[in-house]
């Protein structure tokens, strides 16, 4: 083994994992990244290793053994379908167990010295009496009941668990805000693909959002920080600074809502079906009714990492590369405004005056 580092990518077939292969093995640190994923790659993946297995199988204990991997880095952790057959249990299979046989094939390997494992805002939930603000402390009123939200805080759980039996190992769990940019593949990206928005009537969330380039750049960080002097090892949650409300994405993808009775919200989650966002789970539904900001201190100081893109600059870039809505921004706010004058309606909260 050469005096360079050897990285482990889960989830290299889809394309965040992809991007962030071909992105590490370009650091100087870095002498192999070792690919690893159940299907075969839709995207190039450089000069990195792919290993095809399913990291639910114990065959993954023997891939890190072989290649005397050092870092790995999870991002087999993910709410939408699988690139395979199977559908949502699949998903859940390779979510927790997957990462149960990934954790207990890192225990037993005696090189590995850094895990990064992506995470989601997700797990803190949406409800009606959260906190304006979540920091990473914050206990959770109600955990979510399911979907890739109730995987992640299971995920989270083992992780624990694994830096307790492995102290001598760097973690660092990186909760991700919704994830956008003009590449993204996300089922809020979907959903924001539209041509008309369902919203819940009388709810204006306020939105976080983390540009797909900063979700790079954060993993690069994690995953060699520790290498250079600085074991940041914790959880972190990652977002753009500022906020958007739901009203203000429609206005600035120039797409028209359709508001919806809370009473019949799983109508959206129908409806959203039946247009082809397969994979909008009821956690995505709470996220449009209640909203969710995260506090990002630990992620600057004890990190080090600063985003490039605002909450607000986030959502612009991913708006230019989806092409404009149904009708221009400034005429759809206008017509917007006179509808409501004309019913009474005040704008801002949706509720008749």
């Amino acid at each position: 083994m050469g005096v360079g580092k050897v990285v482990l990518v889960t989830g290299a077939a889809r394309q965040l994992g992809s991007r962030f292969v071909r992105r590490i093995q370009h650091d100087p640190e870095v002498e192999r990244v070792v690919a690893v994923d159940a299907v075969p790659p839709e995207h190039d993946l450089g000069g990195a290793e792919f290993v095809r297995t399913d990291i639910r199988q114990p065959m993954i204990a023997k891939v890190l053994a072989q290649h005397s991997v050092d870092t790995v880095v999870h991002l087999d952790v993910t709410g939408s379908t699988p690139l395979g057959a199977g559908g949502r249990t699949q998903v859940k299979e390779t979510n927790v167990i997957g990462t149960m046989q990934l954790l207990g094939a890192c225990q037993k390997a005696p090189t590995v010295r850094r895990l990064v494992v992506k995470s989601t805002t997700s797990v803190y939930g949406s409800a009606p009496r959260d906190p304006a603000v979540f920091r990473e402390t914050t206990p959770v009123k109600s955990l979510p009941s399911g979907g890739f939200a109730k995987d992640a805080v299971e995920v989270e759980g083992y992780v624990r668990g694994f830096a307790r039996r492995r102290p001598d190992v760097a973690v660092a769990v990186l909760r991700f805000a919704n994830i956008l940019g003009p590449d993204a593949d996300t089922p809020l990206a979907e959903f924001f693909a539209l041509p008309v928005l369902p919203t819940v009537f009388g709810y204006d969330p306020r939105l976080q959002f983390v540009h797909q380039d900063d979700v790079l750049a954060v993993l690069v960080l994690a995953a060699l920080e520790a290498r250079r002097g600085t074991l940041n090892s914790g959880t972190f949650n990652i977002a753009g600074d500022g906020v958007l409300l739901l009203s203000q994405t429609a206005r600035r993808l120039g797409k028209p809502t359709v508001p919806v009775l809370l009473p019949a919200v799983t109508w959206i989650g129908q409806l959203l079906r039946t247009a082809g966002v397969t994979d909008f789970a009821p956690e995505q539904i709470r996220l449009l009714t209640h909203g969710r900001v995260v506090d990002t201190t630990e992620m600057r100081d004890t990190l080090g990492f600063e985003p490039a893109y605002t909450t607000a600059e986030t959502f612009h870039d991913f708006a230019l590369g989806h092409g404009p809505g149904l009708l221009p921004p400034a005429r759809l706010a206008a017509a917007v405004d006179r509808l409501a004058a004309a019913v009474g309606t005040d704008t801002d909260t949706g509720v008749r005056r």
